[in-house]
């Protein structure tokens, strides 16, 4: 609890003199005369940042105009035997499983199971066609969607079961989805010509090729719950709500992709996970405490 006390301060005061206001006069047009310079410049520079601003807003809108133009996204058809796949909404708010198959142990933990998976947007997996040519995403691109089921007790000891699925919400998903419709040219797969143009635009338009793909893995670390995708950092992930928080750069130590697959070393708990890239060092192996 804050306390706060009020101090009465009396404070005399008196009209100022002639001589004093000339020199408060002539103190203002000093302070004017060594400033305005200052001020200028301050001017001027906000003015670059505000073309600077204004050129890439305009150069991205051109990009974008030329994309809606250039290249027209197509639905690549679900085959039956991806029908597992196929992907699927969130259903907002946990909701209880009522129809259980067999019984749950009596001794079994209570606790969360979560599943990561890759869940495209807009209906499913894309392809482009352009004067380029044609470049698609294959079936491990989507954005990760996590399953979780909550076991619980009640106070009568009787198990309750709840399921709640959410996206994990990457850069690239909220680019998308504040826009909602793809974005992201596909450039994994396809013609050759295709896929240097659309690793070309994405950059430009983007600041990255790729999509951040969180829908591989998820671990557990110093009591944090991360979803991992290998072609970026980790993401935090709230483990009650399946919130999505901030990425995780081990303190600012870590600035490449971070493997989906860390492992913890046994005894001492150290988590060993490596990154690759494409400029040197190529890969590199950590060691987190």
């Amino acid at each position: 609890m804050a306390a706060f006390s009020c101090v009465s301060l009396q404070v005399n005061g008196s009209v100022l003199k002639p001589f004093a206001s000339e020199r408060f006069d002539r103190l203002k047009t000093s302070l004017s005369s060594t400033f305005k310079p200052f001020f200028n410049e301050l001017h001027q520079l906000q003015m670059k940042i505000d073309v600077s601003q204004s050129m890439k807003n305009t150069s991205r809108k051109m990009l974008d105009a030329f994309v809606d133009s250039a290249f027209q996204f197509v639905d690549q058809p679900l085959l039956p035997s991806q029908s597992n796949l196929a992907p699927v909404e969130e259903i907002g708010e946990a909701v209880n499983v009522s129809a259980i198959e067999g019984e749950i142990p009596v001794d079994f933990p209570e606790g969360v199971y979560i599943r990561n998976g890759s869940n495209p947007l807009f209906g499913g997996l894309k392809s482009t066609v352009s004067s380029f040519g044609k470049t698609s995403q294959i079936w491990v691109e989507g954005e990760g969607m996590l399953h979780a089921l909550y076991f619980r007790k009640n106070a009568s000891g009787n198990w309750i079961v709840s399921y709640k699925n959410k996206f994990v919400e990457s850069k690239s998903f909220k680019i998308e989805k504040e826009r909602n419709m793809p974005v992201f040219l596909p450039n994994l797969e396809g013609d050759s010509l295709a896929i240097l143009a659309s690793n070309l635009i994405n950059a430009l338009r983007l600041g990255t090729i790729a999509k951040h793909y969180q829908n591989v893995n998820i671990f557990c670390h110093s009591g944090k719950l991360y979803a991992t995708g290998d072609n970026y950092l980790p993401q935090e992930v709230d483990i009650s709500t399946l919130e999505s928080l901030d990425y995780w750069d081990v303190n600012g130590a870590w600035d490449r992709p971070f493997t989906s697959h860390p492992k913890k070393a046994p005894g001492s708990g150290e988590l060993v996970m490596l990154g690759f890239d494409g400029m040197k060092p190529y890969c590199v192996v950590g060691v987190i405490s």
